[in-house]
């Protein structure tokens, strides 16, 4: 350690304050610089001392303790905020902790937890820090972003979205990322039969949500297509927590650092859906030719017209086509004024036995007419051309027991 560790101790009551600094002023490598009496004295005291580590009460006049570290972590994110409070329970540290507190002790704290947690934030701010200053490789190309989206559930929006981001992955064999934005029912996860420990409503209360690094230790990695995961909250419940300025972010970072970022939407306009729409560069509108789907379609594209998405950056897609439905492809184009871009075979039986196996089907089998048409508006999205070898097949097939 070339310095010692500048702490600065936050609390309404003046003896508290005094036994943190007799705590602290026996370690040589520890000084405390400073003391504020409320948040408001703790924000002018961190802008003119510039500590290492702020100890912080919750519960304090003027301005308290969760708003004072939302003010420091914005303007000074190099500062580690630890706070202190009687309050054991879960919500105060939840709240701490989307304040942007680095760790969280409880009052009165013994002198080795008070020490060791110093130096813990101390030495992962440093790390963070030396971390954010490594030189950027040379800028890349920003990804596209092709969000898949349905007016109405059963449609097959889930299945399609993984299909074409597994398809995508190998043609291109580049960097592909999945993100799954129906946040309250979502079923990427299962599709791949990948089982998430953390989600996106985890990742959203990361402070460093900003961060390459913060989100991709996020993903899961699906080793049998290539693609990463970023999977939907395991709880319904959970969902409440994830906001449109969150999945704006984490979208603007995977574009940075994905070349195709693929976004299973849920099935309404809220804020979520909109900001998906918004940011993606192909959305991905999936209708079957049943009445009420093709409804619901027409109503869908107007919304988009209304808020003047170009009609160039809609494609429709077409799943399940089949003559058996009494309305062909020409009496959906008629009603809803708007061009079929790819049509997707009906093939009820390789669908569900691929999601209940967790392997897409265009690994699974490649050279199934459905996986032929997948195939081709992955080439058609990406500018890819076909090869021989695509229209072989990727050779998956034998490998998972199919024909």
């Amino acid at each position: 350690m070339t310095g010692k560790i500048k702490v600065l101790v936050v609390d309404d009551i003046a003896d508290t304050r005094e036994n943190l600094r007799r705590l602290l002023q026996f370690d040589s490598e520890i000084e405390v610089v400073g003391e504020a009496a409320n948040g408001e004295e703790a924000v002018i005291f961190a802008r003119n001392l510039l500590p290492d580590i702020i100890l912080m009460d919750i519960n304090m006049p003027v301005m308290d303790g969760i708003q004072a570290t939302s003010k420091i972590s914005l303007e000074f994110p190099q500062i580690g905020v630890i706070i202190l409070s009687v309050q054991g329970e879960q919500e105060y540290l939840r709240k701490a902790m989307s304040a942007g507190a680095r760790d969280y002790l409880t009052k009165p704290p013994g002198s080795d937890d008070l020490l060791r947690t110093i130096r813990q934030v101390y030495e992962n701010e440093k790390l963070r820090l030396q971390m954010l200053t490594i030189p950027e490789e040379p800028q890349r190309k920003s990804g596209q972003i092709f969000s898949v989206f349905s007016t109405k559930g059963g449609v097959g929006k889930s299945t399609i979205a993984v299909n074409l981001a597994a398809a995508i992955a190998q043609i291109s064999g580049k960097k592909t990322v999945i993100v799954d934005l129906d946040l309250q029912f979502g079923d990427v996860a299962m599709l791949l039969d990948l089982v998430p420990r953390r989600t996106v409503s985890d990742l959203v209360s990361e402070p460093d949500l900003l961060e390459p690094k913060t989100v991709e230790s996020y993903l899961l990695n699906h080793p049998l297509s290539g693609l990463k995961v970023l999977p939907a909250p395991i709880r319904p419940e959970y969902a409440e927590v994830v906001h449109n300025n969150h999945i704006e972010n984490i979208l603007t970072v995977l574009k940075g650092n994905y070349d195709y970022v693929i976004v299973d939407t849920r099935q309404s306009f809220d804020d979520i859906t909109l900001t998906a729409l918004d940011q993606a560069d192909t959305i991905l509108v999936v209708s079957t030719l049943d009445v009420l789907t093709i409804k619901n379609v027409k109503l869908g594209l107007e919304v988009m017209a209304s808020l003047h998405y170009e009609s160039s950056k809609i494609k429709l897609i077409l799943n399940r086509e089949t003559a058996d439905m009494g309305v062909s492809v020409k009496d959906l184009e008629e009603s809803i004024k708007f061009p079929v871009s790819c049509s997707l075979p009906s093939d009820g039986k390789l669908v569900v036995m691929a999601a209940n196996r967790g392997t897409p089907f265009v690994i699974s089998e490649p050279k199934a007419p459905i996986s032929d048409s997948l195939f081709k508006l992955a080439h058609d999205l990406t500018g890819i051309p076909e090869t021989k070898k695509d229209k072989a097949g990727f050779g998956w097939g034998k490998l998972l027991g199919g024909k």
